[in-house]
């Protein structure tokens, strides 16, 4: 095999590649600026401190029409908390979750219970704690699907220690993303083709946290109301149909020489 043709098989296999881990991403990694104004934040600080599980209809947190209802709980019905032999080394069991949601979707009503609490390590404290306090998974519901969601958690102590996982209503898990820094950090992901799928999100361990951790600033919305800016190095589906007419007209042009 001659070095064009290598050359245009490897730049081919990388079309392939990159078409694939597209079509198999379920979810996009986004920050809070991801998000319209339009969108909706439940900060805490709607409602008083103590207040067990809340309940956020859109009046209550300034939602439009059409906007969820929001409610929390420990984790989701079919699920439970782990054994010492069901979660990684170092997270508190407290915070481990295991086991698949039953659909549709819906909150365990005998999950710990979480709460609104004051955090002087989160600098918009209060925020919102599972059980016992910062050591508690934390489950969300929302009562029509959306596009993404996201949240600030902490405080972490550990890099890749905790998540965030979307669940579809039907309780099969649609993606998930993990803590990437230490302290406050922002957690969100969207739909990869934009998509209301999205019926709940878990907050919970999926490794080491030695500090405990809680959310605040809670972000959500359709897929009219997040904006997701292009990922750099990954080239746009017209850019893929486009590298793809020149590879084959590079085909074409070696086999008109061979001739």
């Amino acid at each position: 095999m001659s070095l064009t043709t290598n050359s245009f098989a490897a730049a081919a296999a990388a079309i392939a590649l990159t078409t694939v881990s597209i079509a198999n991403a379920d979810v996009i990694r986004i920050d809070e600026t991801a998000f319209t104004p339009d969108a909706g934040l439940i900060t805490f600080s709607e409602y008083s401190l103590g207040t067990v599980n809340p309940t956020y209809n859109p009046v209550d947190y300034g939602g439009g029409a059409g906007a969820p209802t929001v409610t929390f709980g420990g984790y989701f019905t079919g699920q439970s908390l782990g054994g010492a032999g069901d979660c990684p080394a170092g997270a508190a069991l407290t915070g481990c979750v295991i086991g698949t949601p039953t659909g549709p979707l819906s909150l365990d009503p005998t999950s710990p219970d979480t709460f609104i609490t004051n955090d002087g390590a989160n600098p918009t404290s209060p925020v919102l704690s599972g059980s016992p306090t910062f050591n508690g998974a934390i489950s969300i519901l929302f009562d029509t699907d959306i596009a993404g969601v996201g949240l600030d958690g902490g405080y972490f102590n550990a890099i890749g220690g905790t998540a965030i996982t979307a669940f579809d209503r039907d309780g099969n898990i649609i993606g998930q993303v993990f803590n990437e820094g230490l302290g406050i950090e922002f957690l969100g992901l969207v739909t990869e083709d934009g998509a209301n799928a999205i019926a709940g999100l878990q907050f919970s361990l999926v490794g080491a946290e030695p500090a405990g951790f809680a959310i605040d600033n809670l972000r959500f919305g359709t897929g009219d109301q997040i904006v997701v800016p292009p990922v750099a190095g990954v080239p746009e589906p017209g850019s893929i149909a486009l590298l793809g007419l020149g590879l084959a007209g590079l085909g074409l042009s070696r086999r008109k020489k061979q001739a």
